[in-house]
């Protein structure tokens, strides 16, 4: 399996095109709900630009003692989280990423599950889709046929407690002024007699 690294530049491009693939399909949603954790930037930054209500489904299914890199079993939420006493009618549902293709099925059986009874229609939306899934979703940014391993810019996180945290933006800032001191920045003199 080949491995794909994405920058959060790359990650925020795809989700502008993600809205807009989904604008240009002329679906009028009147509800985000994202999938969490995964889909959660995805569905945050969609909600920010269209302006209609977000709902949060809790799920995991990278979990477990020896399954951080493959899908374990699904475990959802008891409910969503929202803001609205209902939810709307056309449902975007968005994650970022359609591995197997099983997280995003089951939740679309969830959503019709619980509710259904409000929901019209509902139309799925992701970053990436891999070759092995088994579920397209109706609007993606990328299809990987060799189905790569995509690393996410915040895994950076998954194994950093607050000391290394810390220890990085001190070096961090210290680096960046190093750079904004001129007694560090030999280009500040060039050109000058």
């Amino acid at each position: 399996m080949t491995d794909l690294y994405v920058t959060w530049d790359d990650y925020m491009d795809h989700t502008e095109r993600l809205a807009i693939k989904v604008h240009d399909h002329g679906y009028k949603f009147n509800q985000i709900v994202c999938i969490a954790k995964g889909g959660l930037r995805v569905g945050d930054i969609i909600q920010r630009i269209y302006d209609v209500p977000l709902a949060i489904m809790s799920v995991e299914s990278y979990h477990g003692d020896g399954v951080k890199n493959q899908q374990g079993g699904i475990v959802f939420g008891n409910s969503l989280a929202k803001t609205t006493p209902n939810l709307g009618n056309k449902v975007l549902l968005v994650d970022d990423l359609c591995d197997s293709g099983v997280t995003m099925e089951k939740c679309v059986k969830w959503l019709e599950h619980y509710h259904g009874f409000f929901i019209d229609e509902i139309k799925t939306g992701c970053l990436w889709v891999k070759g092995v899934s088994k579920f397209i979703p109706d609007y993606y940014v990328e299809y990987y046929e060799d189905s790569p391993w995509i690393h996410q810019p915040m895994e950076e996180y998954e194994n950093m407690g607050i000391t290394d945290l810390k220890t990085k933006v001190v070096l961090e800032s210290e680096a960046i002024r190093q750079q904004q001191d001129p007694r560090h920045n030999q280009s500040a003199f060039k050109g000058s007699a």
